[in-house]
């Protein structure tokens, strides 16, 4: 299967992998070949060229944050000056607490999801966030537990 002209084949073999590993990328080529009824020297090539290709970026972890102590997740919609949108989205991706930031349509810009060990933690980012000379004037926030 081949998805548009920028985009490497695909068949139902590829998928599989791809799901197996998404659901766990510890799993070894040994394992993922045996649950797929096929050789691992044929997993193994299909994985490389998968990485090759760059559909495979990176192997990552999951983690909860609740066990780590972050008891408050949050969602932060900004509005911002659409000249601005990729250096505010730039500036909080580095925030240590940010797990992620999306662009988005409609109301809002920006969707910002952080994780904080208290709401007292989550309002020192907001203030900070909002103090940071770059971004002041900028965005406008709004936040959820």
């Amino acid at each position: 299967m081949r998805l548009d002209s920028h985009s490497m084949y695909v068949d139902n073999l590829d998928l599989e992998i791809i799901r197996l590993l998404i659901k766990n990328s510890k799993l070894s080529i040994r394992e993922i070949a045996k649950s797929l009824g096929k050789a691992p020297s044929l997993i193994h090539s299909r994985i490389k060229r998968l990485e090759r290709n760059n559909l495979i970026k990176a192997y990552t972890i999951l983690l909860d944050y609740r066990r780590l102590g972050y008891d408050v997740y949050a969602l932060t919609l900004l509005q911002v000056d659409g000249a601005h949108i990729v250096e505010v989205e730039e500036v909080l991706s580095r925030e240590p607490n940010v797990k992620a930031v999306y662009d988005i349509t409609g109301e809002y810009d920006i969707a910002v999801i952080s994780v904080f060990k208290s709401v007292s933690e989550l309002d020192s980012f907001i203030k900070k966030t909002l103090k940071t000379p770059t971004l002041r004037d900028l965005i406008q926030a709004s936040y959820s537990e």
